[in-house]
């Protein structure tokens, strides 16, 4: 389905936010220490420069305007979720393998969330109004 144009720089950005995912997951996996605490620096980078930005845009646009149409289910899980990678992007600055899968997983989760629902749901009030 083709986005409303006010989404399509945030799907985009989701591509490459499944990639990190993805990268993180083997990194997490690769038994080696050096490769997943190279790869969780890179993460705390990236999400500093690209992904928290982006859930920026989101919290300051999108779920203002949800909350208004009164989508506060969805408003709640996606600033939990926002919370919660918030947090383990913390952790990772001490990383370990498991917080850098939790991360992968809920990131990858996240994204298709909000590509199925949120954005489904923005896409259609953008079309009502």
């Amino acid at each position: 389905m083709k986005r409303h144009p006010q989404l399509q720089d945030l799907s985009r950005e989701h591509h490459g936010a499944l990639k990190l995912a993805r990268a993180a997951r083997q990194a997490a996996e690769s038994g080696e220490m050096d490769a997943m605490t190279a790869f969780a620096q890179r993460v705390v980078r990236l999400f500093a420069t690209e992904l928290d930005p982006h859930f920026r845009v989101e919290e300051q646009g999108i779920l203002v305007a949800l909350a208004r149409a009164g989508e506060n289910e969805l408003v709640e899980r996606t600033l939990s979720e926002h919370a919660e990678l918030r947090r383990l992007t913390m952790l990772l600055s001490h990383p370990d393998a498991a917080t850098l899968l939790r991360f992968a997983d809920l990131l990858t989760a996240h994204v298709r969330f909000e590509e199925r629902e949120l954005f489904e749901a923005a896409q259609h009030q953008m079309a009502a109004s």
